[in-house]
C-alpha cells in the first residue's frame, strides 16, 4: 500500500517543507471534513515558524469541504481537547512537532469529545484519500471562518483539579522552553499562592535556547541551575506544546516520570477512592503498590496515547499515567495535560507538608528503575527475540513488546511506533545494584 512521508502511528509529524508543506496541508483539511462529516472544527497551533502557513492552509481546506473553522490560535495541544467540547465541535487539530527540530512540524487530531483519531482510527484513511485524490466534493456553501481566545473558559476549566486554599506559597521555577506554556502560566499565575521563577518564558520559533525537551539531560541544566540560585522549593519544565511536564525536587533532581504517575494516582485518589487508575507495562510495580495503598485499582493497558484512552474510557478510569510523563485526566475527556499535574503536585505538596524529594523518596529507594534507554538497532523485532532467549526464566508477558518479571527484578523491551529503535526500561525490588547490573547485561546484548 502507497505511504506518504510523515504519516504516524498517532498523527502527522514531518520535515517542512519535503514532508509537510501548505499543499499537503490544505488537501488534509480537505479529506478529514469529509471523513469525519465535520461541520465545524476546532484549529490551533504552536509557536514554530511555519505553523501560521499550515494553519491556513488547513483551514482553507477544511472550508472548502464545508467544516466551519474556530482558530484558536497560539495554544498547547491540551487546549485543543479542550476547545473541542466546549465549542460542540465535530473534531479539532492542533498544527505542532511538540519537542522535534524547529524544522519540522505536524498535527494532531480528535474527533467529538476529543476522542484520538490515529493511524489506525482515521489517519490512514485520510492518507489514502490524498494519495488515490480522492478529497470529496468542494462544498457549494463553503465554511466560515472565526478566531476565539479560549484561554480564560481554560484556565478556568482547571478549577475542578485543584484548591488554591490549599497550597503553599512555593517558590517554583518554571521553565517555558520558550515553548506555548508561558501564556497559560500566566493566566494562572494570579490564581495560584506560589512564586514564580521564570525561565525562557516567552515564546520563540527560533528555540534559541535549543527545542523544549526535557527528557535530554542536556536541557534540563537550565531548570537545575534556577532552582539551585533561588533556592526553589520545586522545579517544573514543559515539553513545546505542554501536554508533557517534568519535575525537579528542590536540589534540582530530575524526578523520573514514573514516580510522578504513583505520585498523581494518590493524589487522585485521596479524594476518590477505590476508582480504577490505568498505567502503561513498561514500569508497573511502584504504581501497583500505590494505588493499592490508596484504595484504587490498577488496570495495565498499551504504551501510547490511543491505547491509554481507549482503556480508560473502556474502564471508566479517573486517572492514565506513563512513565514518558502523558498524565490522563477523565474529567479532561480523558486527554493529557501538562497543567493539571503541576497543579495537583503544587497542592499535595503542601497537604502533606513534604518536599518532593520526600515524596518520591520512598518510591526510588523501593522501586529503583533504569529510566527508559534507547537503542538504535537494524532489526528490532529480532533483536527483541534474540533478548528474550537469553533473559526469559521469569514470567513472560507480550501486551506491549516483552515484559519478563522475574520475581527481584523485571525489565520492558519494546519497539518504537516510528523509528528503528528498541527501548529498555529496567525495575528491581529495594536493590539498585542488581538494577544497574541487569540493565548492563541487558545493554550488552541489544548493543552487541
Amino acid at each position: 500500500m502507497a505511504k506518504i512521508n510523515g504519516f504516524k502511528a498517532y498523527d502527522i509529524r514531518g520535515k517542512v517543507p519535503s514532508e509537510l508543506n501548505t499543499d499537503l496541508a490544505y488537501k488534509v483539511g480537505r479529506a478529514y471534513a469529509n471523513l469525519i462529516g465535520a461541520k465545524k472544527v476546532i484549529v490551533g497551533h504552536d509557536i514554530r515558524k511555519s505553523s501560521d502557513e499550515i494553519s491556513e492552509a488547513l483551514i482553507k481546506g477544511l472550508n472548502d469541504s464545508g467544516a466551519d473553522t474556530i482558530d484558536i490560535g497560539l495554544c498547547g495541544t491540551e487546549m485543543i481537547y479542550f476547545a473541542t467540547p466546549y465549542f460542540d465541535a465535530d473534531g479539532g487539530i492542533m498544527i505542532t512537532a511538540s519537542h522535534n527540530p524547529p524544522e519540522y512540524n505536524g498535527m494532531k487530531f480528535v474527533k467529538r469529545d476529543s476522542v484520538p483519531v490515529g493511524y489506525d482510527a482515521g489517519l490512514n484513511e485520510v492518507e489514502q484519500m490524498i494519495i488515490e485524490n480522492d478529497l470529496g466534493e468542494i462544498s457549494e456553501k463553503k465554511g466560515t471562518q472565526a478566531s476565539e481566545d479560549v484561554m480564560i473558559p481554560f484556565i478556568e476549566s482547571l478549577n475542578k483539579y485543584y484548591d488554591p486554599q490549599k497550597i503553599d506559597k512555593l517558590k517554583v521555577v518554571v521553565n517555558a522552553g520558550n515553548g506555548c506554556i508561558g501564556p497559560a502560566l500566566e493566566a494562572i499565575e494570579n490564581k495560584l499562592p506560589i512564586e514564580m521563577i521564570k525561565v525562557y518564558f516567552e515564546p520563540d520559533s527560533d528555540f534559541p535556547n535549543g527545542v523544549p525537551n526535557p527528557l535530554l539531560p542536556e536541557n534540563r541544566k537550565p531548570t537545575i541551575e534556577a532552582i539551585i540560585k533561588n533556592e526553589a522549593d520545586l522545579g517544573v519544565a514543559w515539553d513545546g506544546d505542554f501536554d508533557r511536564c517534568f519535575f525537579f525536587d528542590e536540589a534540582g533532581n530530575f524526578i523520573e516520570g514514573y514516580y510522578i504517575v504513583g505520585l498523581l494516582a494518590k493524589s487522585i485518589l485521596r479524594y476518590n477512592p477505590g476508582e480504577k487508575i490505568v498505567h502503561d507495562p513498561r514500569l508497573v510495580w511502584n504504581t501497583v503498590e500505590e494505588v493499592k495503598a490508596a484504595g484504587g485499582e490498577t488496570v495495565v493497558s498499551k504504551s501510547g496515547h490511543a491505547f491509554i484512552k481507549e482503556k480508560m474510557r473502556e474502564v471508566n478510569a479517573i486517572y492514565g499515567g506513563e512513565m514518558s510523563a502523558h498524565h490522563y485526566f477523565r474529567d479532561n475527556t480523558y486527554s493529557d495535560s501538562g497543567m493539571i499535574p503541576f497543579l495537583l503536585v503544587l497542592q499535595l505538596m503542601s497537604e502533606e507538608e513534604k518536599k518532593l524529594s520526600e515524596l518520591v523518596g520512598e518510591m526510588i529507594e523501593a522501586y529503583p528503575c533504569s529510566g527508559e534507554i534507547n537503542s538504535t538497532i537494524d532489526d528490532p523485532a529480532a533483536k527483541i527475540k534474540e533478548v528474550e532467549s537469553k533473559f526469559s526464566n521469569g514470567s513472560v508477558d507480550y501486551l506491549d513488546g516483552v515484559s519478563v518479571d522475574f520475581g527481584d527484578w523485571r525489565y520492558n523491551l519494546r519497539m518504537s511506533n516510528t523509528e528503528p529503535i528498541i527501548r529498555l526500561n529496567v525495575e528491581s525490588r529495594k536493590d539498585e545494584k542488581l538494577m544497574k547490573k541487569k540493565t548492563k547485561e541487558l545493554l550488552k546484548v541489544i548493543r552487541n
